[in-house]
C-alpha cells in the first residue's frame, strides 16, 4: 500500500461525486492510498473513507482494513461504494468493525425566506462569522476543534472555510462550519459545547451558516451521524435523502467497548 496524488487516484475515482472525493481531488484535502498494482484506492477526509477499484484486487483487503496511524480519532468512517467494497470493509475489519446507520439530507430544498427567522438566536447569545480569534479559540477545545482542524492553517480556513459561531461574553459555545470543502460546496460540522445543548444553537448556528452558503451559491451539504442531527436538518427545510449503511472500524489496538462519539 501506498500514498497517492489526486492526480493518481482521479482515474479510479473518475465520475464520482461524493463529497470526500471531490475535497480531495479538487480541494487538496486529506489523503489517498491505493494498492501496489494501482487496482483500487482509499481516499480517506477527516473522518470519512470512500473506495474506488477493484474489491477482488490482491490489495484490496489491507485497504478495507486501513486507518492510518496517525488518524487522530478512534475510528474511521469508511463508506463503501458497493456491496462489493461493502463486503471487503466487514471481512478485513473483523471485530475492529461494526455496523452503522447514517442519513442524507439534500440542500436542493432550502428557502431562504425559511431560515431567516429560524437564524435568531435564543436571549444571552450573539452570532458571529467565524475569524481568525475564533479558528484560534475553536481549536483549543476538543469538543470545537473540526471546526477548523482540516484546514492547513488560519489563512487557509480563512481563504477556503466558512463558520458562525454561537458566543457568551466573547467564548464560543457552539458553532456551525465547513468540515471540509470541495468544489462549489462544503460539508457541514455543527457542534454545541455540553453546557449549552437543548437551547436551539444547532438550530440557529444552521440556519445562518445555510443563509450565507445560499447567499454565495455554495452547496451546505448535511450528512447526518444520528436521529438528532436529522431532525435539525429537516427542521432547517432539508429535504431527507434517507438512510444508509457504513462501517465504523476502530485502530489497531482501540479497546472495543469505547464509543467513538463523532459518529
Amino acid at each position: 500500500m501506498r500514498q497517492i496524488t489526486a492526480a493518481q487516484a482521479a482515474p479510479l475515482f473518475a465520475g464520482r461525486t461524493e463529497t470526500t472525493v471531490r475535497a480531495f481531488l479538487h480541494q487538496g484535502m486529506g489523503r489517498a492510498f491505493a494498492d501496489a498494482q494501482g487496482r483500487c484506492a482509499q481516499i480517506v477526509v477527516g473522518d470519512l473513507c470512500c473506495f474506488a477499484g477493484d474489491a477482488d484486487a490482491p490489495g484490496a483487503e489491507e485497504l478495507a482494513g486501513h486507518v492510518p496511524a496517525d488518524h487522530p480519532a478512534l475510528s474511521l468512517l469508511m463508506v463503501p461504494h458497493d456491496a462489493a467494497w461493502d463486503a471487503r470493509i466487514g471481512a478485513a475489519g473483523g471485530a475492529r468493525a461494526g455496523r452503522i446507520t447514517r442519513w442524507r439530507l439534500h440542500a436542493d430544498s432550502l428557502r431562504a425566506d425559511f431560515l431567516r427567522p429560524l437564524s435568531m438566536p435564543p436571549a444571552g447569545y450573539r452570532i458571529r462569522r467565524f475569524d481568525g480569534a475564533l479558528y484560534r479559540q475553536a481549536l483549543k477545545a476538543e469538543w470545537s476543534r473540526d471546526f477548523v482542524s482540516l484546514y492547513r492553517d488560519e489563512a487557509d480556513y480563512l481563504a477556503r472555510g466558512i463558520g458562525v459561531a454561537a458566543l457568551v461574553d466573547g467564548e464560543l459555545v457552539a458553532g456551525a462550519s465547513s468540515y471540509f470543502s470541495y468544489d462549489g460546496g462544503i460539508e457541514i460540522q455543527i457542534q454545541t459545547r455540553e453546557d449549552h445543548q437543548r437551547r436551539g444553537l444547532a438550530r440557529c448556528c444552521g440556519a445562518v451558516l445555510c443563509l450565507l452558503c445560499l447567499e454565495r451559491g455554495v452547496e451546505p451539504d448535511w450528512d447526518a451521524a444520528n436521529l438528532e442531527s436529522r431532525r435539525v436538518a429537516l427542521r432547517l427545510g432539508y429535504r431527507d435523502g434517507g438512510s444508509y449503511s457504513a462501517w465504523e472500524l476502530r485502530k489497531e489496538n482501540v479497546d472495543a467497548s469505547k464509543k467513538d462519539e463523532r459518529f
